[in-house]
């Protein structure tokens, strides 16, 4: 069966030509072969035939002429008789038997070789009619080998002539048949290839209908290619335009978002910290009310910034993931941390459920990811509460974000993920102050790609909705690693008393905001707008300070990168002891390359008070660290 199938393939794979000269040379073949075998068949029993007739006449003769002197006993005269007979052609052998079965005479051949050979035995028959004996004559096939040799290169030679006229008539019926067909498939490949395509009208009346009518479907497809073609230029030259014109207004988009984020932070980092100086010493309660509800719009705001700035990271690629290993507990409690104040504050509950599980993945972007589902989930929520759990799949984890709030609906479902998207018309509004712009689903999504991880969505309207992320496992034996911010690990109510601070920043507002809360907080502040300020207070002062604070972008096209550095380079300047914090309100994807690698830590307007005093301990404990470790160098 797999023989047979192994041919079928095998002429499958001929050409229409191939297959035409091998339909006339198979049966051709097979008929010869028959008919030849057949004559020769015949002829070779009858050469045999022949060969047995010469036998046995050879045999009476020498039985008629043995017939007296074997009555005789004779045997000189018997052994010439049968030695007479061996000089017949062909004749090997002769024997003459007595009646009881006797040789009394015996000849063979001397001068040639013996091979097979037919026998014949004749009755020596007496004038009585008695048998007196028998005659044996051994007749040589020799003949009958050479005749048959003879005949087969006959029939090679005849074969051969067979199919070689047999094969030249199929060759030249298969190219009267496939060569208009060949020239019809070339056509169809140059009309496949978008060329223009006819053939010539020739063959037999079957070929050249089927030609004519592919000439007439090529002119109409070349008609139908012409038309599609010119409305596909033009559909091009459309989309062109229209893509230059979305690519002017991703642009313009871009640079408005941001000149305006730059621009709004600047004032809202001030007001940030003019709220937070209201707030000091401040006892009326009417008053606290209402530097409570400043705070709560520069909250709302900062959210919104943080929104767009995590979106101009990742579009900078200045973020990219840190595998370590630790318990998801400690995530989960961190959570809970920061948005059970918030859950409570709206009357919902936020429950994060124990578990034993450790993921090997990026801590600060999967707590940027679940942060962002449960802000998101809570916004969305007005009764019940928001669950985070997590459980094994196979070798990965599934942590699972599930609240009981207003659902997506089906159609929204693949668009949520999407920059600026946002599903409106559901009945019910987030409380004031948290709605967002749409980016917190498109911050996951984005920081799972760089993860190589997927996040799945499920919901129904009314019902509430199940967000799925999934990470890789690690094994639990590990030590939880260090994975929180650093800044978290300063105390919040640590005094700056007694602590040299050099402010740079071209706002005097800013400046005045941060020379109030750094003053209430113990520090000395030195206030300074431009690099001539800075380095003219570096000339004067008796040492340096202990920490650098600096807005990134200066009057004038000036950096605070390059004023650090030129602080760094002056006589009286900065050294290993003294802290550097960068505070900016950038969010263009090459000023936060520029940021990243400069290797300083960054603050991003607006900065509350809080976040503020815990980098300027973090950074000057580091810094402390630092020097010591260059003096141990230099001792040694």
């Amino acid at each position: 069966m797999n023989w047979n199938f192994h041919v079928l393939r095998g002429l499958a794979r001929l050409t229409f030509a191939q297959q035409l000269i091998l339909l006339a040379l198979v049966p051709a073949t097979a008929a010869t072969l028959a008919a030849i075998a057949v004559l020769t068949r015949q002829h070779l029993d009858n050469l045999t035939e022949l060969m047995r007739a010469n036998a046995q006449t050879v045999a009476l003769q020498v039985a008629t002429a043995a017939q007296a002197p074997l009555v005789r006993m004779d045997r000189r005269i018997l052994q010439r008789t049968a030695q007479s007979g061996t000089y017949q052609p062909h004749v090997q052998q002769v024997q003459i038997w007595s009646d009881e079965g006797e040789i009394v005479a015996n000849s063979e051949t001397v001068d040639r070789a013996r091979g097979e050979g037919l026998q014949v035995v004749v009755p020596i028959v007496g004038d009585d009619g008695k048998h007196n004996g028998k005659v044996m004559v051994e007749m040589s096939l020799d003949a009958v080998q050479d005749a048959r040799r003879s005949v087969w290169l006959n029939v090679v030679l005849v074969l051969a002539i067979s199919l070689v006229g047999v094969g030249l008539a199929g060759w030249w019926a298969a190219r009267r048949i496939s060569e208009p067909i060949r020239a019809l498939g070339k056509a169809v490949d140059r009309l496949g290839a978008g060329e223009a395509a006819s053939v010539e009208i020739e063959g037999t009346s079957e070929v050249r209908h089927l030609q004519h009518g592919f000439n007439q479907a090529a002119r109409a497809l070349a008609e139908s290619h012409r038309l599609l073609q010119s409305r596909i230029s033009e559909a091009t030259a459309e989309l062109a335009r229209k893509n230059q014109q979305l690519e002017v207004a991703s642009q313009a988009k871009t640079r408005l978002l941001a000149a305006a984020s730059h621009d709004l932070r600047q004032p809202l980092h001030a007001l940030t910290l003019f709220s937070d100086g209201l707030a000091n010493g401040e006892t009326d309660p009417v008053r606290l009310q209402r530097i409570g509800h400043i705070r709560e719009c520069v909250d709302s705001l900062d959210r919104l910034f943080s929104e767009l700035l995590n979106l101009s990271q990742l579009d900078a690629g200045v973020l990219q993931p840190q595998w370590v290993d630790f318990p998801l507990d400690q995530l989960f409690d961190e959570i809970s941390r920061n948005f059970r104040p918030v859950a409570e504050q709206q009357g919902l509950r936020l429950v994060a459920r124990k578990t034993d599980l450790w993921v090997r993945c990026d801590y600060v972007m999967l707590s940027r990811i679940l942060n962002n589902l449960v802000s998101n989930s809570l916004r969305h929520t007005i009764e019940g509460g928001v669950l985070i759990g997590a459980r094994r799949r196979g070798r990965g984890v599934r942590i699972d974000v599930v609240d009981t709030g207003v659902g997506i609906a089906l159609q929204h479902q693949a668009r949520v993920f999407e920059e600026f998207y946002q599903v409106e018309g559901t009945g019910r509004q987030a409380p004031r102050g948290q709605r967002g712009m749409g980016l917190g689903l498109a911050t996951v999504q984005r920081l799972a790609d760089l993860l190589n991880t997927r996040v799945e969505l499920t919901s129904r309207p009314q019902r509430g909705t199940c967000v799925r992320v999934l990470v890789r496992s690690a094994p639990a034996a590990l030590p939880a690693p260090d994975a929180a911010p650093a800044v978290g690990a300063v105390e919040e109510d640590a005094s700056l008393d007694q602590l040299r601070i050099l402010v740079i920043d071209d706002e005097r507002t800013i400046l005045e905001g941060l020379t109030v809360v750094l003053t209430h907080w113990g520090a000395e502040v030195m206030a300074a707008q431009t690099r001539a300020e800075a380095l003219a207070l570096a000339d004067t002062w008796t040492q340096p300070p202990d920490v650098v604070v600096s807005d990134l972008l200066l009057q004038g096209g000036d950096n605070g990168l390059d004023v650090i550095a030129a602080l760094e380079r002056h006589p009286r300047g900065i050294g290993a002891g003294t802290a550097r914090l960068l505070v900016t309100g950038e969010t263009k994807p090459d000023r936060l390359r520029e940021v990243a690698s400069a290797g300083i830590t960054v603050l991003y307007k607006p900065v509350s008070p809080r976040v503020l005093r815990q980098a300027i301990q973090a950074q000057r404990a580091s810094a402390l660290l630092n020097a010591e470790a260059q003096a141990l160098v230099h001792r040694t």
